[in-house]
């Protein structure tokens, strides 16, 4: 078995609505001092709408850090107060402008358990019907349906290239 470090102490050095930046002072398993700095959140939840037809919708918006457009799957950062499934159910209609009569919950990741210690929940959505949430003022969506074969097929060759999305499609892709 591994050895654990031992948490001597933490700072909570940023805070926003999304996440919080924290040091830790820890003692490695040697004895030896050093600091362990990750994001913190409450985790987020993503969910995989699938229309009647068997195709998968997904959001197509801009992101800054790579000042480029990504193609994902709806998801969003869990807030104070609320459940993975009911922001699940906020990300469907405010990104993808539909709601669901059923959500499955398919599995769990970290996307980067080196730097965060977020989990994200994935969930599937079926038999889905219109509904419009507005969009937070930092967002803008463009829906695409695709096949499975074309989400793969995207993955592939790059196009879809945000690694929550794709560590979701291995979670779903054979439950759809």
């Amino acid at each position: 078995m591994l050895k654990k470090w031992k948490k001597i102490n933490q700072i909570k050095e940023i805070s926003n609505k999304w996440w919080t930046y924290i040091i830790d002072e820890v003692e490695l398993p040697d004895g030896k001092m050093g600091e362990y700095h990750y994001v913190h959140t409450n985790g987020s939840s993503m969910i995989i709408p699938v229309l009647d037809n068997g195709n998968i919708l997904m959001v197509n918006q801009y992101r800054y850090l790579k000042a480029r457009e990504s193609l994902e799957f709806p998801c969003g950062s869990v807030k104070d107060g609320s459940t993975y499934e009911e922001t699940a159910t906020h990300e469907l209609a405010e990104e993808a402008n539909v709601e669901a009569e059923v959500i499955e919950y398919a599995g769990t990741f970290n996307p980067y358990n080196g730097v965060t210690d977020e989990m994200c929940q994935v969930y599937i959505a079926r038999n889905l019907k219109k509904k419009v949430l507005p969009p937070d003022e930092t967002e803008e969506f463009e829906i695409f349906a695709f096949r499975k074969d074309e989400i793969d097929s995207k993955i592939q060759s790059g196009e879809i290239w945000d690694g929550m999305s794709i560590a979701a499609w291995m979670l779903v892709r054979n439950k759809i």
